[in-house]
C-alpha cells in the first residue's frame, strides 16, 4: 500500500474536484481512497511519498505519438531541403524509418518512455513505422514498455510507399500484435490497426485491412493532415477522406483520426454520427506548415477530441500551451481554447484510452489505475479547483512533475528513475543514434 499526501490533491472528479489539503492511497494497480490529509494516519503503516506542498493528479495520457523519430533530433540529413509537407515526409521521416531495425527500434522506445516518465505521462498511443525491419517490431517495443512500465496502445502503420510486400507485412505485423495484446491480461499493452494516410493507402490495400483486422480493434490513421492528402483523395476516388474512410468501414467508436486538418463540416458530421475519435497534435501542425485544423468546431460537436503530440514533444503541459495560442491566433479570438483545450486533455485523452484499456484512468477516485504524478509546483497566488487549470498552462511544464507512478509502480522519485539506469540507457541510445544517423548518410 502507498500513501501520497502533503499536497493539493487535483482529482479530475467533478463530485470532488480539488482538496486543499489531500492524499490518495494506492493499493496495488488501484486506487483505494482519495481524501483529506487524515488518510496518512489511518495508513499509518503504508509506504508515503511527501508532496511537500506541491500538487498531486492523474498522470497524463498522449493519444499521438510516433516512437520511431525518438533519434531525429540533431540529425542533419544530406540533400534535405523541404518544400512542403510531403518533403517533409519523404527526405525526413520515411527515410529514418527506412533504416531503422528492430534493435535501434527498441532503443527508440526506450528512449520515448523514459521522457514520458520524466514528464508525468504514463499512457500513450503510438504509431510506429521502421519500414526497415517490420516483422517483430512492435513486439521490440513492447519489451521497452515492459521494461519501463508506461501503458501503451501500440500499431504499425500500413502503407503502398513501399511496395506491396512492405505493405503485406505491415498488416500482418498489426494483425499479430494486436490479437497477442487482445490475450492480454495485464491491461497495460493494446493493440489498433495503424495506417499511414489515404493517399498512400490504395483500395486494394484498404480490402485487405478490412479483411484482417480482427472485430475488438479499431484503426489509427493521419487524416488530412496536408492539403496533398485531400487533393489525391478527390482526384482518385471523386471524394472526400472522411467519406472514402466510412465506405471502407474504418469510422466507429475504436478508430483515431488523427490532425483532421482539412475536414469540411459534412465530414465533421459523419465523424460525429459514427463515435469516432480524433486527436489533435498542434505543434506537428505548425512545424510542417500543414495548417490549423477545426479542432474547436470538434469540440463543440462533441466530438471525442483528444490532444497528442506527434512525437514533436513528451510533455502534454507543452502541447496544451501551443494549442492554446494556435487557436486564439487563428480565430483572432482571445477567448477560443480555455476550455476546449484542457477538457481534450483532461477528459477526452481519457476517454480515448479507456476505449482500449478497462481499468479507468485520467481521474483519482477510488478503484480507478493507480496512475499518479506529484509537481513540485507552490502557487504564487491562490489555487483552488476553480483556476487549477490556470495555474498548470502558465505555471507548469513537464519537468515540474518529480513522482510519477504508473499501474501502482513508482517509476520516478523526485526525479530519479526507479527501475532503470537511466544513464545506462541513454548511453546506449546514443550510440544506437550514431549508427542510424551514419547509416542515412553513408
Amino acid at each position: 500500500m502507498l500513501v501520497i499526501a502533503n499536497g493539493k490533491v487535483v482529482t479530475r472528479n467533478p463530485e470532488q474536484p480539488f482538496i486543499e489539503d489531500g492524499a490518495v492511497v494506492l493499493d496495488g494497480n488501484s486506487i483505494l481512497e482519495v481524501g483529506g490529509s487524515g488518510l496518512r494516519e489511518k495508513y499509518a503503516g503504508a509506504e508515503f511519498i511527501d508532496a511537500r506542498g506541491g500538487v498531486i493528479m492523474p498522470a497524463f495520457i498522449n493519444t499521438h505519438e510516433h516512437i520511431y523519430s525518438a533519434m531525429a533530433r540533431g540529425l542533419s540529413i544530406k540533400g534535405y531541403a523541404p518544400r512542403g509537407f510531403l518533403d517533409i515526409l519523404d527526405g525526413q521521416w520515411w527515410t529514418i524509418d527506412r533504416h531503422l531495425n528492430n534493435g535501434l527500434t527498441k532503443l527508440s522506445a526506450l528512449e520515448t518512455y523514459v521522457e514520458c516518465i520524466k514528464n508525468g505521462v504514463t499512457t500513450l498511443f503510438d504509431h510506429h513505422a521502421s519500414f526497415g525491419e517490420i516483422a517483430g517490431s512492435l513486439f521490440a517495443i513492447e519489451e521497452a514498455a515492459k521494461e519501463t512500465g508506461v501503458r501503451s496502445c501500440l500499431c504499425y502503420e500500413i502503407s503502398d510507399r513501399d511496395g506491396e510486400e512492405k505493405m503485406r507485412a505491415a498488416v500482418k505485423e498489426n494483425v499479430d500484435f494486436a490479437r497477442h495484446a487482445l490475450a492480454d491480461n495485464s491491461d497495460m499493452i493494446a493493440g489498433m490497426m495503424g495506417m499511414h494516410a489515404s493517399f498512400t493507402l490504395s483500395d486494394k490495400t484498404m480490402e485487405l485491412c478490412r479483411q484482417e483486422k480482427p472485430d475488438e480493434i479499431g484503426c489509427h490513421i493521419h487524416v488530412a493532415e496536408g492539403i496533398l492528402d485531400l487533393q489525391e483523395c478527390l482526384a482518385k476516388h471523386s471524394k472526400r477522406i472522411v467519406d472514402r474512410l466510412y465506405d471502407w468501414d474504418i469510422l466507429g467508436p475504436k478508430t483515431l483520426l488523427a490532425h483532421c486538418i482539412y475536414v469540411n463540416p459534412h465530414e465533421i458530421a459523419l465523424i460525429k454520427d459514427t463515435g469516432t475519435m480524433t486527436v489533435h497534435n498542434p505543434e506537428s501542425n505548425m512545424g510542417n506548415a500543414c495548417g490549423c485544423p477545426p479542432t474547436m468546431e470538434l469540440v463543440h460537436q462533441g466530438i471525442v477530441t483528444g490532444l497528442g503530440t506527434d512525437g514533436y514533444t513528451h510533455d502534454m503541459i507543452e502541447s496544451w500551451k501551443v494549442a492554446n495560442i494556435l487557436h486564439k491566433h487563428h480565430l483572432c479570438d482571445p477567448g477560443a481554447a480555455w476550455g476546449e483545450v484542457p477538457e481534450m486533455l483532461f477528459k477526452h485523452n481519457a476517454t480515448i484510452a479507456n476505449r482500449y484499456f478497462r481499468k479507468k484512468l485520467g481521474v483519482l477516485e477510488k478503484g480507478a489505475a493507480a496512475d499518479v504524478i506529484v509537481a513540485d509546483y507552490i502557487a504564487p497566488t491562490p489555487l483552488n479547483g476553480a483556476n487549477i487549470n490556470g495555474h498548470i498552462l502558465f505555471g507548469m511544464n513537464g519537468r515540474s512533475v518529480v513522482t510519477t507512478i504508473a499501474n501502482g509502480r513508482v517509476l520516478m522519485k523526485d526525479r530519479v528513475l526507479q527501475h532503470i539506469d537511466e544513464e545506462a540507457v541513454m548511453a546506449h541510445v546514443r550510440e544506437g543514434a550514431e549508427r542510424l544517423w551514419r547509416s542515412i548518410n553513408g
